[in-house]
């Protein structure tokens, strides 16, 4: 259980299964909020924007001059409207094929479904779990100054070079119908 060993100062036991499994899932996280939820998951783009790296960024081994794509996103139901999701990304811009770059900024498909489309192997290297006030992400989800947040950041990589950097945040608790989803 080396997940539990990443914890920031929480207990796991407080956490639903769902939680637990979305913090340390290394599968598509969109195809994993459809067969929690039982409803399509869209992307909606809430910035993206491509820079000349200002500083180095160590966790993609990137030097300060690169290409760099930040990216911020909402995994939001098509049926219920819920925001499940809200992530950043940091990517390695020039380690990416060019077909896979303008999809990310012509499309809203998901990176998850983007890996797959371009048969990318990748690997997920999980480098932090947390639990957060909602804050300034409040916008983004039900609740208020009192709600906490659940945050994962994690590396992928591939051809052992590191590609992004992900940072996720989701609801520490969802509610739940009687048929299963949200």
């Amino acid at each position: 259980m080396a997940f539990l060993q990443q914890l920031d100062g929480f207990d796991p036991s407080s956490l639903d299964l769902l939680q637990r499994i979305l913090l340390i899932s290394d599968g598509t996280l969109t195809d994993t909020l459809e067969a929690a939820f039982l409803e399509p998951i869209a992307l909606r783009k809430i910035d993206l924007k491509v820079v000349t790296s200002p500083a180095p960024v160590p966790d993609l081994a990137l030097a300060a001059g690169e290409a760099l794509m930040e990216r911020k996103v909402v995994l939001q139901g098509e049926t219920s409207g819920r925001n499940y999701v809200y992530a950043e990304s940091l990517l390695a811009l020039d380690r990416l094929p060019p077909r896979f770059q303008n999809d990310l900024v012509a499309t809203d498909v998901p990176l998850g479904r983007l890996w797959s489309d371009y048969k990318l192997e990748t690997w997920k290297e999980l480098l932090a779990v947390w639990r957060r006030p909602i804050g300034a992400l409040a916008e983004f989800f039900q609740g208020n100054e009192q709600t906490d947040l659940l945050a994962r950041r994690y590396r992928l990589i591939s051809g052992g070079r590191p590609l992004m950097l992900i940072t996720e945040h989701f609801p520490t608790a969802f509610e739940w119908n009687s048929n299963g989803g949200s």
